[in-house]
């Protein structure tokens, strides 16, 4: 149930669609951004094809889901939305998408990313899993590793001044098998006011969708000693960053 590392201060969050950070992980956005981290969202899709209003164009809601996303990160009090806009339905984890995400990585160097889970989920409901969502959290941790560390994957970023750079830990929200909880009970309310910026995905009250939030970070937060919480599958990496070898000599000496 530990938190995170008090040294850490820059935050990145990868998803595929406007929205999809507010719903997963915002109450914990917003306590990174009071306690005075650095945040960025980075988005995959434009978001152009979710709605069942015939009267938009996937150009219109785009546009819309864009603003959306932005007030939702002013309430939060992001660094910055980056928006790859990527066809809405159509992601897949290129090689392209990943180098996308690698230099937003490099580019802000965050020492925590939280991303999608990768995977579908067969026991049915809203995590079947998006394609969408599987897409992007398969490339945000390819583009954790090994490309944003490895200077000789697309030398091209190196021109445009952007670094090698090794993140600290990977969060996966929406992991069947969390090992960690975060206490949003502070927060839920600046999370919860971030998500009524998407109102062209919202088809409740403002009243039905706190209490729809407040009950899933109840439930999460059930037996961790918080009253509301979010949870991850936090992936650690040690100091060399991800995949890095110690050296022989350097084993040697640990084993001393």
């Amino acid at each position: 149930m530990a938190e995170w590392n008090e040294e850490f201060s820059r935050g990145m969050v990868v998803t595929a669609h406007p929205d999809d950070a507010e719903f997963g992980c915002s109450g914990t956005v917003a306590k990174w951004c009071a306690a005075g981290w650095e945040v960025v969202y980075v988005l995959c899709t434009d978001g152009s094809k979710g709605t069942s209003d015939r009267s938009l164009t996937s150009e219109d809601l785009a546009r819309i889901r864009r603003q959306e996303q932005i007030d939702a990160g002013k309430v939060l009090g992001l660094k910055d939305v980056v928006f790859l806009d990527h066809p809405d339905a159509y992601l897949q984890p290129t090689l392209e998408v990943r180098k996308q995400i690698a230099a937003e990585i490099r580019r802000h160097k965050p020492d925590v990313l939280i991303t999608m889970y990768p995977m579908r989920n067969l026991d049915g409901g809203y995590g079947f899993g998006h394609p969408d969502h599987m897409a992007a959290g398969e490339a945000a941790m390819a583009a954790v590793f090994p490309t944003a560390r490895d200077h000789l994957t697309f030398p091209e970023l190196l021109e445009e001044g952007l670094e090698p750079h090794n993140v600290r830990e990977v969060w996966v929200m929406g992991h069947p098998s969390p090992d960690i909880w975060i206490d949003v009970t502070d927060s839920i309310d600046t999370s919860i006011e971030a998500l009524l910026a998407h109102t062209s995905q919202l088809s409740s009250t403002d009243e039905e969708i706190t209490a729809s939030m407040k009950r899933g970070r109840r439930e999460r937060a059930k037996g961790k000693g918080m009253k509301y919480a979010e949870s991850f599958k936090r992936i650690s990496f040690d100091g060399r960053g991800p995949g890095r070898r110690v050296s022989d000599e350097q084993e040697e000496e640990d084993e001393l």
